[in-house]
């Protein structure tokens, strides 16, 4: 049977859509009606209506998880994202030379094992014989419980999450930085400007779609994060859950506590609050341009 020309293309695409309706589309669909009945995965799950979604805004550890990104957020993006271009902007230069070696230097951390990451950091951050630590009593002065004290914990979060992502945003940014036309530097040259008013005149204009799209990036990254305080905290999610994530709650409802449609309705109201964030974010950096 020969196949309609109109049809080829239909067929030749069809897998994507086939895998996309059974490992995405339905797992969705399945979540969003699990987190309307109580399940523990086992028996059959059992009608509850919104009861998950209003015992959720009581729940103190969800509503501390939540609490936790907004911290974690401001303390770490801001100056992610501006080491970033920062960085980005040197090995853009002409006078920087290995420039292939330095951009695989910072690219490296985002392809290494998060486990591994996550250990190494336990190790220099430990309380007696971690490398920090000693470091500071060298200089005279006191050892800090970084993974127990709840500040601790969330400032050693906060340089291994920019230890991870700053190559991995670096490269973005230097990708927006060389399609930027050198014709307009060369004009404010001639017309007097310098390095500082050519950074804050045409390189940070110029780049902020670059910025907004990176700024998105982390803030959906911070609410997301699961492995590094996972490992961090061996799953504890710190001192009083200085840095348990949403996603560290739902796994832990989900896993732990086999609260399957418990953790589903957390899953959708994350998602709401994220799909709410990104179109504020949008229209604040749509106004400033």
């Amino acid at each position: 049977m020969r196949l309609h020309k109109c049809a080829a293309p239909y067929v030749f695409i069809s897998p994507y859509y086939v895998l996309f309706l059974f490992f995405v589309l339905y797992p969705l669909l399945s979540a969003f009606y699990a987190s309307f009945t109580e399940w523990n995965g086992i028996k059959d799950p059992k009608w509850i209506g919104f009861r998950n979604y209003s015992s959720l805004f009581k729940d103190d550890i969800f509503l501390q998880s939540l609490w936790n990104g907004v911290i974690i957020f401001f303390m770490y993006v801001p100056l992610l994202l501006f080491l970033s271009l920062v960085f980005a902007v040197i090995l853009n230069s002409a006078f920087v030379r290995l420039k292939g070696f330095f951009r695989a230097a910072y690219f490296i951390p985002y392809i290494t094992s998060l486990v591994a990451v996550g250990f190494t950091f336990r190790m220099l951050f430990g309380t007696e014989y971690g490398y920090i630590n000693e470091l500071l009593t060298s200089m005279g002065l006191a050892k800090t419980d970084w993974l127990g004290t709840i500040w601790g914990a969330r400032i050693t979060l906060a340089i291994l999450v920019i230890w991870r992502w700053l190559g991995y945003n670096m490269v973005i940014m230097l990708a927006g930085l060389q399609n930027i036309p050198s014709d307009l530097y060369e004009a404010a040259r001639i017309d007097g400007a310098g390095p500082v008013q050519s950074f804050f005149r045409i390189t940070i204009p110029m780049m902020a779609p670059i910025i907004m799209f990176t700024s998105i990036l982390s803030t959906i990254g911070t609410f997301q994060l699961f492995a590094e305080p996972l490992v961090l905290t061996r799953g504890s999610g710190g001192p009083e859950n200085s840095i348990m994530s949403v996603i560290m709650y739902v796994y832990n409802q989900s896993f732990s506590y086999l609260k399957f449609g418990y953790a589903s309705a957390a899953a959708y109201v994350f998602f709401l609050l994220m799909f709410v964030l990104t179109l504020m974010q949008i229209r604040v950096f749509r106004q400033e341009n």
